[in-house]
């Protein structure tokens, strides 16, 4: 009997084992679907799996009391709209352009929420998130854009766009960007409209002609040398009937 009893107990410490060995790693293969490349790292980093897994929960449970909101559409759309400038200047200012890019970027952050005032907080709340764009974006935080070379540079715009778009959304889907181009398009034409406003309201001001004074001599003139046009034209009809 006590050996039964043993058996039943050991096949129960076996079980709970199995159970909470599956159980950490389901909870390690959702932390690293979510973190991507950053669970790697960190596990690098930190020199064991259990270690970078407490770390990548820990995090969690930071970012969950922050208050990370999503950008409305028109914060989308005015966004969409700095950076399709930025990219522009980079043709010219390659360096200036990546440093706006940097900029622009930390705006976002702040508008969502995250401690844009502290690097590290916020480098750790990004990977929660946002943990695929962050493997190119953190290569590009200590890149020297006054001495890099075009390449560099075009590489860091690269792994700036990547996490632009994903911390905007705007790489969520076709629709997100749909909706916000149309709300650009209407800002365009708004702006438009402005521009034109003073040419149009001087083209529809309705010209005031100078004010006519009668002149009852002048009108008498005339009618009557209307008249006598009219009676010389019925004088020559008579003189010379046609044939």
């Amino acid at each position: 009997m006590t050996g039964a009893i043993i058996g039943i107990v050991i096949a129960v410490i076996v079980v709970v084992a199995v159970v909470f060995v599956a159980s950490a790693e389901m909870r390690r293969a959702k932390l690293r679907r979510q973190f991507g490349p950053e669970y790697d790292r960190l596990v690098e980093k930190l020199g064991s799996k259990r270690k970078a897994d407490a770390e990548l929960a820990e995090r969690q449970r930071r970012v969950r009391e922050l208050n990370i909101r999503d950008l409305s559409p028109e914060q989308q759309a005015s966004y969409s709209g700095d950076w399709a400038a930025i990219q522009e200047r980079f043709v010219d200012s390659p360096a200036e352009a990546v440093g706006a890019a940097h900029t622009l970027i930390w705006n976002v952050m702040r508008d969502r929420g995250y401690p844009a005032d502290d690097r590290t907080a916020s480098m750790d709340a990004l990977t929660v998130y946002h943990g695929r764009s962050m493997e190119g974006y953190r290569t590009t935080l200590n890149l020297r854009a006054d001495s890099a070379s075009t390449e560099e540079l075009r590489e860091a715009m690269i792994r700036n766009r990547a996490m632009f778009e994903d911390l905007t959304g705007l790489r969520e889907s076709e629709p997100a960007r749909d909706r916000v181009a149309a709300i650009r398009d209407r800002g365009a034409d708004r702006n438009a409209v402005a521009d034109n406003e003073p040419h149009t309201a001087a083209a529809a001001e309705p010209v005031t002609a100078a004010p006519v004074t009668a002149d009852p001599v002048a009108e008498d003139r005339d009618l009557a040398a209307r008249d006598e046009e009219r009676a010389a034209e019925n004088a020559s009809r008579t003189a010379y009937p046609p044939r």
